[in-house]
């Protein structure tokens, strides 16, 4: 079945044209030819991320000088956005470095250095540690900048938070900033309680709920329109939309987003399970079922027993080289995971009670729990001997609040 893809500005017809392909029912591809150089695109399930409609944001960086936002989910049919966009002949003088590095293998919170890309021979720069953002110096000789990075949907996932810095350094320099947008896997419901302001972080800065609905682009939308940028300036952002996806669609992601996100079960797990990385229960780093276990060395009669080992992006995992007991819950079926519609807080809430009923330490010493949380009010709940249900009825006025705010930036 042939069918046509995109229209192509006249502005383009010289350097750029899309051609047709036959597609298979789960398939579809486009295929951009520049110059001499090939490009192909495949998008599973006819849903195709922004980063693939290049004819939509190409006339916006051609002949400019450029930097990159992106990480090992950059890919355009398997070739990163960089390595593509340098075959169309695109100027890529910085390549900007999030959390995990540029190819995505470093641990969750490892300092990530700056280097040279050898393929592009771009300079790529660390924005994570003490550098957050791209400095003055970083933004000297540029024309554009592209934000290409693979979202969640959890606010403790800090690409956005990236997100956030990327945003103020372009509206400080005057510098447009495109999003290429990518489908949200959890953004088919909203759930947890609203970050207070007290408890902004590099893991939450936004007063959103734990789960937020909103793909990438919609929520740097959201924080243009909300004035969260510093002294509520806003940067000259354009969006290119996915085609074929809305927050209902369920998407397989084709590149794990960060190294201890494995599969898209995991994906689906993160947002009720990353409660526990500010407490002594173990997720399963240093397992090869991260985001999928949760257990404890004190947990004697649990259903399983693993080994905690130092592993490529766990390389200081919690409670190395002790067998924890666990509960798995890999039996879970993807298809059961994205029907629910909210977070499950019985993990949270067995586990609370059976450690301390062992005399056992809960919480870390280092308020990580609060800054996950976004409240003190959950960790009160759960030493109140709370119910899930309990917990979750006191943050529905706040997620309620959140929905007409999230209205507004809706693009799916």
């Amino acid at each position: 079945m042939n069918m046509i893809k995109d229209i192509i500005a006249a502005s383009l017809m010289s350097v750029l044209f899309l051609a047709v392909s036959t597609s298979c029912k789960s398939a579809i591809m486009e295929k951009t030819q520049v110059a001499s150089a090939t490009v192909t695109i495949q998008s599973e399930r006819n849903v195709v991320p922004g980063a693939e409609r290049i004819t939509f944001y190409y006339p916006q960086i051609q002949d400019k000088k450029i930097s990159l936002v992106v990480n090992q989910t950059s890919v355009v049919d398997g070739m990163h956005l960089a390595d593509t966009l340098k075959l169309m002949g695109a100027d890529i003088k910085r390549i900007f470095a999030p959390e995990h590095g540029f190819r995505g293998k470093a641990d969750a919170g490892e300092h990530v250095m700056d280097q040279v890309d050898i393929s592009t021979g771009a300079s790529v720069i660390s924005l994570y540690g003490n550098k957050k953002g791209p400095s003055a110096e970083d933004m000297e000789d540029l024309d554009v900048m592209i934000f290409d990075i693979q979202d969640v949907g959890v606010r403790f996932y800090t690409f956005i938070s990236t997100l956030h810095y990327v945003m103020q350094a372009c509206a400080d320099h005057n510098i447009p900033l495109i999003v290429l947008d990518r489908p949200n896997p959890n953004g088919h419901y909203i759930d947890g309680p609203v970050l207070e302001k007290k408890y902004e972080s590099f893991v939450g800065m936004h007063p959103v709920p734990t789960v937020y609905g909103m793909t990438i682009g919609e929520y740097a939308k959201m924080i243009n329109g909300e004035l969260w940028l510093h002294e509520g300036i806003q940067c000259d952002l354009t969006v290119i939309p996915c085609k074929n996806y809305d927050h209902n669609t369920y998407y397989n992601l084709p590149i794990k987003p960060s190294p201890n996100l494995p599969n898209i079960q995991s994906v689906f797990l993160y947002p009720s399970l990353c409660l526990f990385e500010g407490t002594h229960v173990s997720v399963g780093r240093g397992t090869d079922m991260q985001f999928q276990i949760y257990g404890h060395p004190a947990w004697t009669d649990a259903p399983s027993k693993i080994k905690i080992q130092s592993l490529p992006g766990a390389k200081y995992p919690k409670h190395e080289n002790k067998s924890i007991g666990y509960r798995s819950l890999q039996d879970l079926t993807t298809e059961s995971l994205h029907k629910k519609d909210g977070l499950n807080l019985e993990y949270l809430v067995e586990m609370y009670q059976m450690l301390t009923k062992k005399g056992e330490t809960f919480f870390l010493d280092n308020n990580f729990f609060e800054k996950l949380a976004g409240t003190d009010q959950l960790r009160s709940q759960l030493k109140a001997g709370k119910t899930a249900d309990e917990i979750r009825a006191s943050w529905d006025s706040g997620v309620d609040e959140f929905r007409m705010t999230r209205e507004k930036y809706l693009l799916y």
